[in-house]
């Protein structure tokens, strides 16, 4: 029996196969790619922990191993400061695998690092932005007050505006030295607010220019965040 290639019938079949071989192509270069790209993935968020440690311009091949000396332990531990999940030497397995869900249930990365003989410590914060989703890291001190350095960034903010908080080095930097708790003060002290509005240096840094929404997101993003490592931060 001759098909009739001009009919409805023929149509819908031609196309039902053409996208069931696309749908097909599709998922296999996925998952052909996949290896490559977690790989990429991992180096890019072990990049970002190191810039929060002031570690920055290092070429791809130095990434991983600067992260593997530096990172002692990558630990859970959830809001009471319990240890849910020790790490490792350059941990890739436990907090490093976690993301903005698992903060939201309670569990908390935290990676414990040592930076010329000196324990530092990372936690990673996620918030929203103007257009989507920002996150980050903040480096504080053996202290657990003192910010040692600060990295964010962002999936989609205005270039030369929201854009600054991940683009603009300098903006991240004035985050060092500032203290995320004030005596007296109930909870994370630190904010991000408008320059004319800076009162307490000490505890606030300045907004970038034009991008008041954006900023208020890093704020927020910093109180809430950060609010979950209380018992942590606390605990001297």
């Amino acid at each position: 029996m001759k098909l009739n290639t001009n009919s409805n019938v023929y149509t819908l079949i031609y196309s039902a196969v053409l996208v069931v071989i696309v749908a097909f192509l599709l998922a296999f270069v996925s998952s052909y790619l996949k290896p490559a790209q977690d790989v990429n993935v991992a180096l890019d968020k072990k990049r970002q922990i190191l810039s929060a440690l002031n570690i920055r311009g290092l070429a791809d091949n130095d990434v991983a191993e600067r992260y593997k000396q530096i990172v002692v332990s990558d630990d859970i531990i959830d809001a009471q400061n319990n240890v849910t999940a020790k790490g490792t030497q350059g941990g890739e397995n436990t907090g490093f695998k976690l993301g903005s869900a698992d903060y939201k249930a309670g569990r908390l990365a935290l990676y414990v690092c040592n930076v010329g003989g000196e324990t530092k410590y990372v936690i990673p914060v996620y918030g929203m932005g103007l257009w989507g989703p920002i996150s980050g890291y903040i480096a504080i001190n053996y202290d657990k007050n003192t910010v040692y350095g600060a990295y964010f960034t962002h999936e989609s903010e205005t270039a030369g505006l929201g854009a600054e908080i991940k683009d603009n080095v300098a903006w991240q930097e004035q985050f060092r030295g500032k203290k995320l708790t004030l005596p007296g003060h109930d909870g994370i002290a630190l904010e991000v607010v408008k320059k004319n509005e800076v009162t307490n240096p000490e505890v606030q840094c300045d907004a970038v220019t034009g991008a008041t929404l954006t900023t208020d997101g890093v704020s927020l993003m910093l109180q809430d965040c950060l609010n979950k490592y209380l018992e942590f931060l606390k605990d001297k």
